[in-house]
């Protein structure tokens, strides 16, 4: 049941690399601890959601490496390789939850690119009739 292997988890930018190791709720994000690490917490309860709807947030320590993007961004893909991660450790009882409540989907969301000719990706200029 031991799995100490790593899985990746990506939101709009960036992209993260988790392991979960079995302990006593410990975690780390780029070595600092997440509370320290994620200023909010929204950020925070984002990041421990798949842990508690399995009810193992007090089971496993978290080490996580997270670069690129923002701090939401980060979170996303933290949330989703700690998903993953606890997929791959007991997928008959976990997939079903965390399916259900959209942790193992990828977020495919990311910013829409800014068009030629125009001030932003959908900004247009003023219109004047006369």
């Amino acid at each position: 049941m031991t799995n100490t292997t790593r899985s990746t988890g990506r939101r709009k930018e960036s992209i993260a690399r988790v392991a979960l190791i079995p302990g006593t709720g410990k975690r780390t994000v780029n070595g600092r601890s997440f509370a320290e690490y994620f200023p909010t917490p929204t950020l925070l309860m984002l990041i421990d959601q798949p842990l508690v709807l399995v009810e193992q947030a007090d089971k496993w320590d978290v080490v996580a490496s997270a670069n690129g993007g923002g701090l939401s961004g980060q979170a996303g893909a933290i949330r989703l390789g700690i998903s993953r991660q606890l997929d791959k450790i007991d997928r008959e009882a976990y997939h079903t939850p965390l399916r259900k409540n959209g942790c193992l989907t990828r977020d495919p969301r990311a910013v829409e690119r800014k068009k030629y000719g125009r001030r932003g990706a959908r900004a247009r200029f003023q219109f004047s009739k006369r």
